[in-house]
């Protein structure tokens, strides 16, 4: 069968040196005639793909499939996620009922009504970069000077955390998201910041404040809902993916963006926020920066695409060609600011659907509508052929990006 033919590719693919932010081609075919089948992992271990966007909602949302990482047969990224995920469980890694009650915890800190009234602060950190960005030298490397400070900053402000200590978690979310290191570098990078954690949980406990680690440690900590070790755990994986992704996002955005000037000219000229919101969500669909996709293993058998899959296979569910299928996005590689994309997978779906949905939407929204009317005559200053894509990382993107205006 063609499913099982496929075997002896392995995962994740490359992109095309001329087609850097479109999915690999290999993964595109499979979409087209091949969309339930095996790759080969990191690790020997086989796999099922998952390519077309009602099969990836599906998988997403059924209950008999699990995120537990822990699980034999999970289809791990790399031996550094293996390392971190088989010992410190987080919310992405647990199944209902131990998720849906820490989900709780967190959902009403992310609503869309509290994400909508930071915008005002996001504005300030937005306009405050540009501005010492617009009063440095040029060229700049955007993704130092404006890409990874702006969800730097909000993640930071929301959490509590120091944004002077940016340095040291940067440098933890860097060496977690690669597939480059040692597990045992990893662990202890990822055990350096949950102490540091641990350490700022005992400083919220004597004197909080109005940050979501406050919060936490007042209403869980104190009534011995959670330990320290717990809060931090979780801090860990807000932190981290809080600035990873958005960061990526920018990145990726503006390079799509400079080289459609056409789609750029209509965001610049827009006096409606409604083209912003609708750019940001045809960017997320064109881009799907999550390179190493949705990892899951079945706990039941099911079908899925005409597929039988067994209790016990692992499944990667591929929301880069999900986003892709010319069956719901029409057209799907040419990028559209006007396109209604809302309904894209860019956030996962079902019970793990982003929790950081509202604040990344919020970010993005303010920074392509700010970046490109502030800076006008922002361009790449290097070719586009010239820039260096990282496809050892779980968030696709580039590490340095030289603008100019």
């Amino acid at each position: 069968m063609p499913g099982e033919n496929a075997a002896a590719q392995s995962f994740p693919m490359a992109r095309a040196a001329r087609c850097p932010l479109a999915p690999p081609p290999e993964l595109t075919r499979r979409a087209e005639t091949d969309p339930v089948s095996r790759v080969r992992l990191w690790d020997g271990s086989t796999p099922w793909l998952i390519t077309r966007h009602e099969d990836v909602r599906a998988v997403l949302a059924d209950p008999r499939v699990s995120v537990d990482a822990t699980r034999p047969a999970f289809p791990h990224t790399n031996a550094v996620s293996k390392a971190r995920d088989t010992h410190m469980k987080t919310l992405m890694q647990m199944d209902a009922p131990e998720h849906t009650a820490q989900r709780r915890l967190l959902t009403p800190e992310f609503t869309i009504k509290k994400m909508a009234a930071l915008r005002p602060r996001i504005h300030r950190i937005v306009d405050d970069l540009i501005d010492t960005m617009l009063d440095g030298p040029k060229p700049v490397d955007l993704v130092q000077a404006f890409a990874l400070p702006v969800p730097s900053q909000v993640i930071c402000e929301l959490l509590g955390v120091p944004y002077s200590d940016r340095a040291f978690f940067q440098g933890v979310a860097r060496t977690l998201v690669m597939d480059e290191l040692d597990p045992g570098q990893a662990m202890a990078a990822s055990e350096a910041l949950n102490t540091y954690l641990e350490d700022l949980v005992a400083k919220k406990n004597a004197e909080p404040g109005e940050d979501l680690l406050s919060t936490l440690t007042v209403e869980q900590f104190r009534t011995g809902a959670m330990t320290p070790r717990e809060i931090a755990t979780l801090g860990q994986l807000l932190l981290v993916a809080g600035h990873d992704t958005t960061a990526a996002m920018i990145t990726l955005g503006t390079i799509a963006l400079l080289t459609h000037p056409d789609q750029l000219q209509a965001i610049r000229d827009a006096d409606n926020p409604a083209v912003a919101a609708d750019a940001v969500e045809e960017l997320l669909r064109y881009l799907s920066i999550t390179h190493t996709e949705a990892r899951r293993v079945a706990r039941e058998d099911l079908m899925v695409g005409g597929r039988l899959i067994r209790a016990g296979d692992g499944i990667i569910a591929v929301k880069s060609t999900a986003n892709r299928d010319h069956t719901v996005f029409p057209d799907p590689g040419r990028l559209d600011i006007h396109r209604k994309s809302r309904h894209h997978l860019a956030f996962g779906y079902g019970k793990h659907l982003c929790l950081g949905a509202a604040l990344a939407r919020e970010e993005l929204q303010v920074v392509y509508s700010t970046l490109f009317r502030r800076v006008p005559t922002l361009k790449l200053a290097t070719s586009p052929d010239e820039l260096a894509f990282d496809e050892n990382a779980v968030f696709y993107t580039v590490r340095e990006l030289p603008v100019t205006w």
